[in-house]
């Protein structure tokens, strides 16, 4: 399963340590997790997985809450830690062992320890499937599919993302580039426009058929420049700069499952203009994702 969180390294030699995938300590951010790994008595060992929140409220986990506790140290919501990989024990480096070897000694550590919860695999395509639609209502955004012979790598040949997308509609209000990529909004019952998300980067031919379609806005847009930090990608993000456009086209897009505050976390896919809708037509903007129907 490749569930919404942060990729997060563990490492119980000694003090327990959290690392993120991009070497930040986490440790301190997290001590319900830390103190969770102290009490398993694990041996010396370095583990791959996913911190994730789950709010029960919602029915779906919450990346938003991952990012609270960074930023503001708030912690009303318990994290679990799923691990999927084992990269160290007693000692030895297991990087450049088969896949199934890691996950055979990663099972028999975890065996009858609550935490951290071990995620769940399967060799049976048929239950990869249909993990893939039922866990889709817990925020889960799709299924890692991996080589059980292939040695660890952070990323590269081996590993397949399989991540749900679903098509919907959002209005262009902003370009980076000459367009490069696609700002996106969409409008609250109130009417005001709210920043939801950017495109991947668009293709030659893509660019060339929406330049002049295009309108650059006046000092009216309603969205600050550069776009906020935690508008444009997280807390480790810089402010994005861009050019404001008249927010009068709509673009059909594909988005992936990882929605948060309001916002598809990772860039969309743009598929093309809609020039049969209006803004009117669009679904209204809310904090929760709305229903979508599946990408063809």
């Amino acid at each position: 399963m490749k569930f919404d969180g942060w990729r997060c390294l563990a490492f119980t030699a000694g003090p327990i340590h959290l690392q993120s995938r991009h070497g930040k300590d986490l440790t301190r951010h997290f001590p319900d997790v830390r103190a969770g790994l102290d009490a398993a008595l694990l041996p010396d060992a370095v583990l791959d997985g996913e911190l994730i929140v789950f709010d029960p409220a919602r029915g779906r986990t919450s990346f938003g809450a991952l990012q609270d506790r960074v930023r503001t140290g708030r912690r009303p919501l318990a994290v679990s830690y799923v691990v999927f990989d084992l990269l160290q024990l007693d000692g030895i480096e297991l990087l450049d062992r088969p896949l199934l070897e890691r996950r055979m000694l990663l099972e028999e550590l975890l065996d009858g320890v609550p935490v951290p919860v071990l995620c769940p695999a399967t060799r049976d395509p048929d239950e990869a499937r249909r993990w893939f639609d039922d866990y889709a209502v817990t925020g889960a955004e799709g299924i890692m599919i991996k080589d059980l012979s292939s040695r660890y790598r952070p990323t590269g040949p081996g590993w397949w993302k399989w991540k749900r997308r679903t098509t919907t509609e959002a209005i262009i209000a902003g370009v980076q580039g000459v367009p490069e990529t696609l700002l996106l909004g969409r409008r609250s019952p109130s009417g005001r426009l709210h920043y939801v998300g950017r495109t991947v980067p668009l293709s030659a031919g893509q660019a060339a058929a929406l330049r002049p379609r295009l309108t650059p806005a006046g000092p009216d847009h309603p969205w600050p420049r550069p776009l906020p930090r935690s508008w444009s990608g997280g807390f480790d993000q810089a402010p994005a700069d861009y050019v404001p456009v008249l927010p009068d086209l709509i673009a059909e897009i594909a988005a992936d499952a990882a929605h948060d505050h309001g916002r598809w976390r990772h860039p969309v896919r743009f598929l093309r203009l809609r020039d049969d809708l209006g803004p009117a037509h669009l679904p209204l903007w809310t904090p929760e994702p709305a229903a979508q129907r599946p990408a063809s």
